[in-house]
């Protein structure tokens, strides 16, 4: 007999919990599930849902269950919560995590939060939000393991276990530090536990050091991680002074929120969560589709230019739909292969040359290739050359215009400072339209008419 995946069920244990208005039930249940399990439930619930289970167990909402949770359902829930339950479980967090959790507060809630928690903690929480978001002052853990170079695996290990409370809860290395506490090397943590107690840290340690400013924007931090094939890396300050560390899976929660964000940005809209509003989600959306709607109107203008040709053949409102389609496919080819070059530092001011004139041979050749092919449907279809011809000639000129656009608009954007991700789509939709019609409809008049 075969079981049933728990995801495809249409109530989760959660829920089936809630339904049996038995608090007992409801605790035992939270309890046999792991932390992530609970967060992936609570986002399927609805606002009033967990409403009601925080009103019935309000400890079930733990550091690991925050750690968990999506941004969008966190800002839910935080109003919900007593100031006393939420230090709670901040003290049970790493010091990166806490942080993100007291950035989705309110002022007030989070002054009541910061005066229910130890000073220690104040004061490590309040120094993380003095940095801009993104940044990896914002980010790092500033618990880390640092010893001098001179000191032996024996004292290494006897310090470690003698402040065992205050370690990191996840770490892999041990940084060699020099008297002014800057990095200049590493000791990774297996490598020490097989050492002699009595070996040296400096014989051990990889003198290989890949810092991470702590001003740095958290892109430039997972794009080193990438780079280097780093698990760790030391956080240092604008003296070179060690003050935290990055470890691998805080950077792989950053590389899926840049690429989700650089995917969001493509099509014109940010992430709507399921605790998002009709209104809420509209208010993200309707902005783009307005600037796209500006555009179209713009392409419509270009083909009032051309009414009259249009009316004397009316093969041409049939076809240049198909040009300008083609044309804007193209584009969003060459755009997505250039915004994720430029995001993956491949695509740099040394390479945008070789890379545009690479981009333009492409265009060329591909829009050569369906060319040809337009213009056989178009004779068959009409039985007309000339038409056929037109079809083939705007056929290339938009492929070289839209494949030239999708990599010299990110590229111009990323030089004026502005985000390529957010904006090319639009500028890159508005050529391909524009000169599709355009190329088209002039090339008719020239020819035709």
């Amino acid at each position: 007999m075969s079981q049933t995946d728990p995801q495809l069920e249409d109530e989760t244990p959660i829920q089936d919990a809630l339904a049996l208005e038995d608090d007992g039930a409801l605790l035992d249940t939270i309890a046999r599930l792991h932390p992530a399990d609970v967060s992936d439930e609570l986002e399927q619930l609805s606002s009033e849902q967990r409403e009601d289970i925080i009103a019935r167990a309000p400890n079930v909402i733990s550091g690991d269950v925050l750690a968990e949770l999506e941004d969008d359902i966190v800002e839910d829930i935080l109003p919900l919560l007593d100031a006393g339950v939420i230090a709670t479980a901040l003290s049970d967090m790493e010091n990166d995590d806490a942080t993100q959790i007291l950035e989705e507060m309110e002022a007030a809630q989070r002054e009541d939060v910061l005066d229910a928690v130890t000073p220690l903690e104040r004061q490590a929480y309040e120094e993380s939000l003095a940095f801009d978001d993104e940044t990896i002052g914002r980010l790092m853990q500033r618990e880390f393991v640092a010893a001098p170079e001179f000191w032996t695996v024996g004292d290494a290990i006897d310090h470690m276990r003698e402040t065992g409370e205050d370690l990191p809860e996840l770490f892999f290395n041990v940084y060699v530090i020099d008297t002014a506490f800057k990095p200049i090397g590493y000791v990774p943590v297996s490598q020490l536990m097989r050492a002699d107690r009595g070996k040296q840290l400096s014989d051990l340690m990889v003198a290989t050091l890949i810092p991470v400013g702590q001003d740095d924007d958290q892109e430039d931090a997972a794009y080193l991680f990438e780079k280097y094939n780093l698990i760790s890396a030391p956080v240092v300050n604008d003296q070179g002074r060690l003050v935290g560390m990055m470890t691998v899976d805080d950077i792989i929660e950053i590389i899926q929120d840049e690429n989700k964000e650089d995917i969001l940005a493509l099509a014109g809209v940010t992430d709507a969560g399921l605790a998002d509003t009709a209104l809420e989600t509209v208010k993200a959306r309707a902005p783009w589709l307005f600037i796209n709607l500006i555009t179209a109107v713009l392409a419509s203008l270009v083909i009032a230019q051309f009414d009259y040709a249009i009316t004397e053949i009316v093969a041409l409102a049939v076809l240049m739909p198909i040009v300008a389609s083609m044309g804007g496919n193209a584009g969003t080819q060459a755009l997505t292969v250039a915004v994720r070059a430029l995001a993956e530092r491949e695509l740099t001011s040394q390479s945008a040359w070789r890379a545009i004139r690479r981009e333009a041979a492409a265009a060329f050749i591909i829009g050569l290739t369906f060319a040809i092919v337009l213009a056989l449907i178009v004779f068959i279809w009409f039985g007309e050359i000339q038409l056929a011809l037109v079809a083939f000639i705007a056929m290339i000129v938009n492929h070289v215009f839209a494949g030239l656009a999708g990599i010299a608009v990110p590229l111009g954007l990323k030089r004026a400072g502005a985000d390529p991700a957010v904006s090319s789509s639009v500028f890159v939709t508005t050529v391909t339209d524009v000169v599709g019609f355009f190329a088209f409809l002039g090339t008719a008049v020239l020819i035709l008419l």
